[in-house]
């Protein structure tokens, strides 16, 4: 949902940034690597040691490199297969590094333990619903779409930890439950867009082939 209202503004902020670092022969997939070991750093340092405020903002500093290497990567005219696996393959690790994050916090300091399995849920779901669209695009399929795709879960996941650290009740069980439940549904979504896919590919095929093949003579 955000990808589709949001990409247009924010690519006018980046692609200026991107062309730069371009510019001064910065590579996309440096600026990805970067991006993710500063989010796993910050997310495995701060969270699980109840600094939850700056914690949030040293991952959204970090997070917003994922943004500046897509912009580079449109700034060099096009971007490599390889750069595309590495960059969803980090993506996977700083999401997995935020919610084991906040796990660790509510099963230790934070001593919440019922909230850490939100968290938990939140972990896997995240990571299914990414694999589910992986692993359909593969078997040629579509997976497209659902309640929450990755900037829904970063941005509520972080706002809520944010406004936690900042003293404000409540937030961050709210946002996880929330995003526990809201995640689950995602991954009902898109098996079920995979279903439909699969479906359509069969009617518009055939069992053995495409339905307008002409017969052998």
């Amino acid at each position: 949902m955000l990808n589709v209202l949001a990409r247009v503004r924010v690519n006018r902020v980046t692609d200026p940034i991107g062309r730069w670092l371009v510019g001064h022969g910065v590579a996309p997939d440096v600026v990805t690597v970067v991006g993710t070991v500063g989010s796993v750093a910050a997310a495995l340092w701060f969270l699980p040691r109840g600094q939850l405020f700056i914690g949030t903002l040293v991952i959204t500093l970090f997070v917003l490199f994922d943004l500046i290497d897509g912009a580079m990567a449109r700034a060099r005219g096009n971007g490599t297969p390889f750069g595309a696996v590495l960059d969803s393959t980090c993506d996977r690790v700083a999401d997995g590094a935020l919610f084991a994050g906040l796990t660790w916090w509510c099963l230790g300091v934070g001593d919440q333990r019922l909230l850490g399995v939100a968290a938990l849920v939140c972990l896997v779901a995240g990571q299914l619903i990414s694999y589910i669209k992986a692993r359909a695009e593969g078997a040629g399929l579509s997976a497209d779409g659902g309640l929450v795709e990755r900037a829904e879960r970063l941005i509520v996941a972080l706002v809520g930890t944010g406004l936690h650290g900042l003293g404000v009740p409540y937030a961050l069980p709210v946002a996880l439950w929330l995003l526990a439940a809201a995640s689950v549904w995602t991954v009902g979504q898109r098996i079920l867009l995979v279903y439909r896919s699969a479906q359509a590919s069969v009617s518009t095929t055939g069992p053995s082939g495409p339905t307008d093949s002409a017969p052998s003579p």
